[in-house]
């Protein structure tokens, strides 16, 4: 799919496909002089009302002259965008700009049959987009004023449009700066139509098998038993070259000899097969394929190619793909019943949603499920992840009321930055649990910026993780772990814990697991000590953790829990149970169980030497070793304090220059990608209301020396050219008078040589905290903002932070408070506080700078020295580059 341009173009652009409300995908791609014949097809069919609600009048037959105006394009004055549904126009819009102003006029028309499926408003949203790249900042449009079809789209999209009628006609003007309102209606447009999507994926009324044999052990007869044996509750078809019958059931040669609509097509059949499976899948009315056939993308290259022209067939054809090369998908809600996977055991039906990359891991997940007495709701095998993703998945189960604990099992992000959206969304309402494999090392970045040196690829990921909310796990035990406490227990409010057992050593255990993981161990309240007293035995630790020693049958469990969840002091308790001659597992986990019926604060327990099976009543998951079931726990306080922390406001700050700084960079991208020279940095920092120290470019020891005199008082020497200059001897601090600031120069040239392209003087800071503030143009995930503690040893100490930009308010203060070596700024031992709020403003614009211009790859303000006064940035770098093409994050577009 390639990404619009400025410059015109003989042949229509290869486009990119958007779902409908339908849940179609619609293929949007630029017009070209190649689509006249289309062109006049699509214009003749459209009913004499679409015409005259278009044209305002009962409009002849396109005039050839007509079509070439139509259909050639600048693509900075004038632009049309198709919607092609079957290889068929179906939707056309266009701007045209007005005179050389940045005001362009818009204007769109839908086939008859395709009207009220959103193919206006995803024309006008990425019409939008293209406009604003080539300047048009206003969109003007005229429709009659009884048009209110038209009038809805221009409402819906989200701009803030103006209004004003006159002759019949209504005349709508609106600037197309995407706001956050126009953001979340797209959003909700694109939330509807992946769920309406991805339903005919987990929850199809009819599924036909194609390659379902009649010999056991095949991939294709295994799929279609699984779905025998599940008791699926809609139409089932298998499909064999034979035509022979498979377990009983009457196949079918071809999906054209069903002579019915089909919704889902499972294919099992050699890859060089699947495409002819793809065209009879879309004259069966297919809207889904599950590709369970490998050999494509994970192939090489020539599978890629395949892979490629398969899912573009299928989505010119009105259909989702899940795969190729994946186990299938399974839905266990009773009202479904599906198993079309070949896996070879199922979990029963709950409410835990789980999609993997992976099969091998898909299937061992399942059958981790199972043996903790976890229910499953649905489970997708996305293989190659060709089509649908996780960003598709999550928009379906936020809507499914049957999943309420969501696992991703991913190797890979197909759109991280739109993923941040989604997922940050779905958060706020169930857990999401992610395990990412991939924790390796980036390779050696030529010229390293700190800032860089200190992004990893996963600390991307991690990045995106805790702006998300998204639980990360480190392997399958632990994401079940999560799971188990997830689906069963409520949140806690706080990090309190009570520790209750029947014996010393396991709960001393316990508690430095707590204190490992930030969870506090608060000593009972003297009426809760009084209850426990009353019945446990003499000697027994009733102050937390309470140990009822080893003669504690069920009922003294069941008290001691009851008195220690009513405490207000407690926001969780851990239950431990070690096995005795006087006291069986099974009689403890039902005292849990009444225990904690009534209660609204989570409970975990270890039962030693029982392995992890679930209790037999109640939902208080089981885990084999305390130091399991508190590190479950703390994932869950963790989410619970994301979830309960206010969202935050994205910060727009007064005082930034875009178009300034758009040209700085266009300017010094005109020599090509590399560092801006110092006062081109300070410059573009400038422009975002960013200000450095002051600084001056000298050439010479004597423009030097003059310059520290006009300066006054001691002032530093830097280098202008090498990224790490200490360690190269390129700053000189505390210089006074012009004979020394002229021997500095003289030597420092003389140590660095062709390296040192001229150097800096400033005037000494005043003291304080040096930290760090750097932001990283991360190919996959966008920009990335970093904070540390900062100087000449930030990368040796390492207290630093990642978000991902733009910022929050809220983000910006956590950022700040979140090292290490935080409390140095905010008042540590009697030191009076800096002025916090001064950097998380320069966080906040610095982040706004990297979100508004891709092409600033990287920012280095080292040191940034934070105190009372507030905070001096002392050096800044800055390194430009030419981003690579493709789609805005947020942009409706499949893959």
């Amino acid at each position: 799919m390639t990404e619009l341009t400025v410059t015109g173009t003989s042949a229509p652009d290869a486009g990119w496909f958007s779902l409908l409300k339908d849940g179609r995908p619609a293929l949007i791609r630029r017009m070209g002089p190649e689509d006249g014949a289309a062109l006049e097809r699509f214009h003749g069919s459209l009913s004499p009302d679409t015409v005259y609600k278009r044209f305002f009048s009962a409009h002849p037959r396109l005039r050839p002259e007509e079509v070439t105006r139509f259909t050639t394009m600048d693509g900075y004055n004038r632009m049309a965008l198709v919607a092609v549904i079957d290889d068929e126009l179906a939707g056309v819009g266009r701007f045209d700009r007005i005179g050389d102003s940045a005001t362009a006029e818009v204007a769109f028309v839908v086939a008859d049959a395709y009207q009220d499926q959103g193919i206006a408003t995803l024309l006008l949203e990425h019409l939008a987009t293209a406009a604003g790249r080539v300047g048009i900042v206003r969109f003007e449009a005229d429709t009659l004023w009884t048009n209110r079809e038209m009038l809805g789209v221009f409402h819906a999209v989200g701009f803030e449009e103006e209004r004003s009628f006159g002759d019949g006609l209504a005349h709508i003007s609106f600037p197309i700066d995407a706001t956050e309102r126009f953001w979340d209606a797209v959003d909700e447009r694109d939330r509807r139509a992946q769920v309406v999507s991805i339903r005919h994926v987990v929850a199809p009324t009819s599924v036909a098998v194609v390659g379902a044999g009649r010999h056991a052990g095949g991939i294709g007869h295994e799929i279609f038993a699984n779905l025998v044996r599940a008791g699926y509750r809609g139409r089932l078809y298998p499909v064999n070259a034979s035509g022979a019958e498979v377990l009983g059931r009457p196949s079918y040669r071809s999906l054209a000899d069903i002579g019915a609509t089909v919704d889902l097509v499972v294919v099992a059949v050699p890859a060089p097969a699947v495409i002819g499976v793809v065209d009879d899948a879309a004259r069966a009315g297919a809207r889904a394929l599950v590709l369970i056939t490998a050999g494509f993308a994970e192939t090489g290259p020539d599978g890629a190619a395949r892979q490629a022209e398969v899912v573009s067939l299928a989505h010119r054809r009105g259909m989702r793909v899940v795969g190729p090369n994946c186990m299938g998908v399974l839905n266990a809600v009773p009202e479904v019943s599906m198993d079309a996977t070949f896996a070879p055991t199922v979990p029963a039906p709950g409410h835990v949603a789980f999609m993997s990359q992976s099969g091998a891991v898909g299937i061992a997940v399942l059958d981790l499920l199972g043996s903790r007495g976890l229910g499953l709701s649905s489970f997708v095998s996305v293989g190659n992840k060709a089509d649908v993703s996780g960003n598709d998945l999550l928009r379906y189960w936020e809507a499914d009321e049957a999943s309420r604990v969501v696992l991703l099992y991913l190797e890979s992000f197909g759109n991280p930055r739109k993923f941040a959206r989604i997922a940050r969304q779905v958060s706020r309402r169930k857990p999401i649990v992610a395990l990412k494999s991939g924790r390796s090392s980036g390779g050696h970045r030529a010229a390293r910026s700190h800032t860089a040196a200190a992004a990893s690829p996963d600390t991307a990921v991690d990045a995106l993780f805790h702006h998300t909310g998204v639980i990360r796990v480190e392997g399958l035990a632990d994401m079940i772990d999560v799971a188990a406490l997830l689906d069963g227990q409520p949140l806690p409010a706080g990090r309190r814990v009570a520790i209750i057992g029947n014996s010393g050593g396991p709960g001393i255990m316990a508690a430095d697991a707590c204190a490992a993981a930030g969870l506090a161990l608060p000593e009972l309240s003297e009426s809760t000590q009084a209850a426990l007293a009353g019945f446990a035995a003499a000697g027994a630790a009733l102050a937390n953790p309470v140990d009822l020693l080893a003669a504690a049958r069920g009922p003294d469990y069941e008290r001691a829990l009851s008195a220690v969840l009513a405490d207000d002091r407690v926001d969780a308790a851990v239950v431990i149970f070690t096995a005795t001659m006087v006291t069986g597992p099974d009689e403890v986990r039902a005292a849990v169980a009444r225990a904690t019926a009534a209660s609204d604060k989570p409970v975990v327990a270890s039962f030693l030497g029982s392995g992890d099976a679930p209790p037999p009543a109640g939902t208080v998951p089981c885990y084999p070793f305390p130091e399991r079931a508190v590190a479950a726990l703390a994932r869950a306080c963790e989410y619970s304090e994301w979830r309960a922390a206010p969202e935050g406001t994205r910060v727009r700050p007064a005082g930034i220059d875009r178009v300034e700084a758009a040209a700085i960079a266009e300017s010094a991208l005109g020599r090509g990608a590399g560092w801006l020279e110092a006062s081109e940095a300070v410059r573009l920092l400038s422009a975002y209301g960013v200000e450095a120290i002051q600084t001056v470019v000298v050439g010479s020891a004597d423009e030097a020396a003059a310059v520290a005199t006009s300066m006054g008082g001691p002032v530093a020497l830097k280098a202008d050219g090498p990224v790490h200059k200490t360690e190269l001897g390129g700053v000189v601090l505390g210089l006074k008078g012009a004979d020394e600031v002229r021997r500095a120069y003289d030597d420092m040239s003389g140590r660095l040589g062709s390296k040192m392209k001229g150097a800096v003087l400033q005037p000494m800071a005043p003291a304080g905290t040096e930290t760090i503030v750097g932001l990283l143009q991360d190919p996959a995930f966008g920009p990335l903002v970093m904070f540390g503690m900062g100087g000449v040893a930030t990368e040796l100490i390492g207290d630093h932070t990642f978000r991902v930009a733009p910022l929050t308010d809220v983000a910006a203060a956590d950022m700040v408070r979140s090292l290490r070596l935080s409390p140095l700024l905010t008042g540590f031992r009697g030191r009076a506080a800096a002025d916090t709020a001064a950097l998380e403003d320069l966080l906040v614009r610095v982040a706004e700078l990297g979100a508004d211009h891709p092409e600033v790859a990287e920012i280095d303000l080292n040191p940034v020295v934070v105190s009372p006064a507030g905070a001096v940035v002392l050096d800044v770098k800055v390194r430009v580059e030419r981003p690579a093409p493709g789609p805005g994050p947020l942009e409706r577009r499949l893959r």
